[in-house]
């Protein structure tokens, strides 16, 4: 019995991996599918970009965040992108894509650190969905709907436009689609208080692998509990989603210090991570970011952290937990600002004070002007000071590079890690996103040599087996699978990093829904039932 069971499970690896390779793509019909089944109600033509439309390139290019891909040599595979205006788009293109074997990449924002949303190696359709940003606020009630192609920046006008009080918890950077965001976690400076962006999702509209419209009710628990956390591009596209929004109060406070290396910035940031996550209070969100800064000293280089926090709270109050739990800040009063929910979103971004807020509101309208790569770990006991100062001098072989340290803590070490497909919650101290900037292609290749460079240096500090990442921050060094086949031994690895103990229920929950791996991409999820 046991050689019957690990034989069928053979074939299923087999059949996962060269299930694509089988038939060929077609073209021709997938654009006739497109054009016959439009309807004079929400004709998909306006909708529907090809090399024949004299906009295509500035299309594709205009949600393209990694420069590298607006190379022509990314697009030579893409059939067509599809702006969707209407959620019949959705499934008309789901539909025609499916039935001709075209594969489709899913785009609410662009903020995809590796492309997987825009690029692929065999024909392919973007699936655009940044005209579907439609945002309805309930305020009685407490929550919100919002369609993907929505910005966080968008929400958070529409939030406060309607509330002084209320507010979501997500990312700071305003241009980012809530369509992708939400669906792999969505974190942000209210995560101590109040977690994370799919700990508050308590509905959502997804089109299936058939075409269908689902939400919660008809979708049933297992799939919405996959799709919060889980990326939804593993399972269908989101269409929208419902959520509860939380208090805060009118006035909060935020501030930003600096410490160099020469002004004692190893010691501060030594003592921050001892008191960020368990120390402070879950209404203060301290972030450290070191980077590389011109010194004073002869114009070197040299280390600065710069301390980013947002406090729920009077500036009194604040100066009160800093003054006592980390002192070696050095925090003054002048340094404090106190200002409403909306405003602090206007910080987070270093927009100049008293800068309009419907800067929230622009949208992306050139092409990437650089190159970058990213990274992300997760640490959960105190990094000594001999491992910063062996960063420090890794990081001073860069022209450009920063890290953000994301404290974890609060209301984070009480959701379970099964609650949602996210799975990094209790144990971690803080989050780290590695990011190297560079404006000459010519220099990718000692950028990149660089980045792993910085990345084997933290090794021993970080989490190991597996070493986790986070989903949002596409990094395809983790592991990754060709565009046309997905074996299940490779996405176990980079399934592993992102998932940890909840990559089993996901595989099962995208066996029992997506079961011919429809949706797939270079970092998906495989169709597979425990044996």
């Amino acid at each position: 019995m046991k050689e019957v069971v690990s034989l069928l499970f053979l074939v299923l690896l087999v059949s996962v991996s060269d299930a694509d390779q089988v038939t060929k793509p077609n073209v021709g019909n997938f654009l006739e599918c497109i054009r016959n089944r439009t309807s004079p109600e929400n004709p998909i033509t306006e909708a529907l970009y090809t090399l024949n439309n004299s906009t295509f390139i500035s299309s594709y290019e205009s949600y393209t965040k990694k420069k590298m891909y607006s190379n022509p040599n990314y697009v030579k595979n893409l059939i067509a992108i599809v702006a969707a205006k209407h959620e019949s788009h959705v499934q008309t293109t789901v539909i025609c894509s499916k039935s001709n074997r075209i594969q489709i990449r899913i785009r609410s924002g662009g903020h995809d650190f590796e492309g997987l949303s825009y690029i692929s190696s065999v024909p392919f359709v973007v699936l655009d969905m940044h005209d579907l940003r439609s945002i309805t606020i309930d305020v009685p009630h407490k929550k919100a709907w919002v369609q993907s192609g929505a910005t966080l920046g968008e929400l958070y006008t529409k939030i406060a436009d309607a509330s002084k009080t209320l507010a979501f918890p997500a990312g700071v950077c305003p241009t980012v689609g809530v369509g992708g965001h939400f669906s792999g976690g969505g974190y942000g400076n209210l995560m101590r208080k109040y977690g994370i962006s799919v700990d508050h999702v308590v509905d959502a509209q997804l089109v299936d692998a058939n075409g269908k419209i689902l939400n919660r009710s008809s979708m049933g628990e297992d799939l919405f509990w996959g799709i919060r956390g889980g990326g939804g591009a593993s399972f269908g596209v989101i269409l929208s989603w419902t959520i509860n929004l939380v208090e805060v109060p009118e006035t909060m406070t935020v501030f930003k210090v600096n410490k160099t290396l020469e002004q004692g910035a190893t010691n501060v940031l030594f003592k921050w991570q001892l008191v960020s996550s368990s120390k402070l209070p879950r209404e203060l969100f301290l972030r450290a970011m070191p980077q590389i800064v011109i010194g004073e000293k002869n114009g070197d280089k040299t280390i600065a952290v710069k301390f980013y926090a947002q406090f729920l709270g009077s500036a009194k109050k604040l100066m009160e937990i800093i003054n006592k739990n980390l002192p070696e800040l050095g925090l003054k009063r002048e340094d404090c600002y106190e200002m409403s929910w909306i405003n602090t979103t206007m910080f987070w971004e270093d927009y100049p004070f008293g800068t309009n807020t419907s800067v929230l509101l622009d949208r992306p309208t050139n092409p990437p002007s650089g190159f970058f790569k990213n990274k992300s770990d997760y640490v959960k006991k105190p990094i000594p000071k001999e491992g910063l100062e062996k960063i420090w001098k890794t990081m001073l072989k860069f022209n450009n590079v920063w890290m953000q340290w994301n404290p974890y803590g609060g209301v984070m070490d009480q959701i379970q890690a099964n609650a949602t497909a996210f799975p990094h919650r209790k144990g971690n101290l803080f989050k780290i996103l590695y990011f190297a900037l560079w404006s000459d292609a010519n220099a990718t290749d000692a950028n990149l040599g660089l980045m792993k460079e910085l990345y084997k240096v933290t090794e021993p500090y970080v989490s190991s087996n597996p070493r986790e990442a986070y989903l949002n921050y596409r990094d395809i060094d983790v592991g990754s699978n060709p565009s046309d086949e997905t074996n299940v031994d490779e996405a176990k690895i980079y399934g592993s990093k992102f998932f940890l103990g909840n990559l089993e229920r996901l595989m099962e929950v995208k066996a029992k829904y997506d079961p011919e791996n429809f949706f797939r991409y270079e970092q998906s999820i495989p169709p597979v039932r425990a044996m």
